[in-house]
């Protein structure tokens, strides 16, 4: 396994760079990478950014904002988080498999003492608060798995930078962020620090693996898509059409969230947000509604035409036919 050597805190570069290795088609080896950012929110590639954040808080604080390619929901990050990336080739056994992923992370932390365990769809937790949420990425023959560690993380910035999703938080009362969540360094009992652990974590991983740092070509094409892509407005904030129709609910695969501009009874735009893991384009769908008459029998086809459990593996067709029809 090859584990590339990152240092840089930017999460602009550190997202364009886990883009460009998924890319790499002449890398055949599996390539893992540790990594930190400064403060920054990071929302899932088919949120709606504005309903993600704190805009006052996060303005006040000086905290960015970035979109990663992958699904799932918005986290926060500082120089207290730890992030892991693996990119592997890609297999129907691999879909939506995240135990593979999160095992050395679990194993890394029962060297220090630590019992953690997975839980739900994609997170990992120390007594049922969770430290670790995972998302992942598939593209041209290659997957890309990634996740957060809360080691030492503001968890009090962290609570104001992100607007809470209260159809996530148990129906029995309001709980805040923090009391959900943990930091690993609550857990330990002897003085472990977050390099130690990343080291502890590599070794884990592949105590062969083969190391290695980005050459000044490799920096130089990272820059670009940083500054071209990851940095733009455009790519952040997305394109947030005006809507007179809206159509939400919350599954026990993630929520999801159309919304429809209709003129003249065609659809003549069309966004699906939500925090669900698609395994294909999300555009396509939105595409193929553009022009549909907004008529249930009309939107129907257009959808079933499509075979939909190709975006959404973990999703019944049966739910996004009953919220269409609502």
């Amino acid at each position: 396994m090859l584990e590339i050597i990152n240092r840089c805190n930017d999460p602009f570069f550190n997202l364009a760079l886990e883009e460009y290795l998924l890319n790499r088609e002449d890398i055949k080896k599996d390539i893992f990478l540790l990594w930190q950012n400064r403060p920054v929110v990071v929302v899932g590639r088919n949120q709606n950014t504005i309903e993600e954040i704190n805009q006052s808080f996060i303005q006040e604080k000086g905290i960015e904002v970035v979109r990663r390619i992958s699904g799932g929901g918005a986290v926060y990050h500082d120089l207290g988080n730890l992030n892991f990336t693996f990119i592997v080739n890609d297999s129907p056994s691999l879909t939506l498999n995240f135990t593979r992923f999160t095992a050395p992370v679990i194993k890394a932390l029962q060297t220090i003492g630590v019992k953690a365990e997975d839980q739900g769809r994609n997170d990992i937790s120390i007594r049922g608060r969770k430290f670790s949420g995972n998302a992942q990425c598939r593209q041209k023959g290659r997957l890309m798995h990634h996740g957060t560690i809360l080691f030492d993380t503001n968890l009090e910035d962290m609570e104001q930078a992100l607007t809470v999703d209260y159809a996530k938080i148990s129906s029995k009362g309001v709980k805040s962020v923090m009391s959900r969540v943990t930091n690993i360094a609550e857990h330990i009992s002897s003085s472990v620090t977050i390099e130690e652990f990343q080291d502890i974590l590599s070794n884990t991983i592949d105590r062969d693996r083969e190391c290695r740092e980005l050459s000044t070509f490799e920096l130089s094409v990272v820059e670009s898509l940083r500054d071209n892509k990851f940095r733009r407005w455009e790519w952040v904030y997305g394109f947030s059409p005006s809507f007179n129709i809206r159509k939400s609910q919350r599954f026990d695969w993630g929520s999801i969230d159309f919304r429809i501009n209709v003129k003249k009874g065609l659809i003549i735009d069309c966004k699906i947000y939500g925090d669900f893991f698609a395994t294909g384009d999300i555009g396509i769908i939105e595409q193929q509604l553009i022009g549909v008459r907004y008529r249930n029998e009309d939107m129907l086809q257009a959808l079933e035409s499509m075979n939909l459990a190709s975006y959404f593996p973990e999703a019944y067709l049966n739910d996004i036919i009953e919220l269409i029809r609502k």
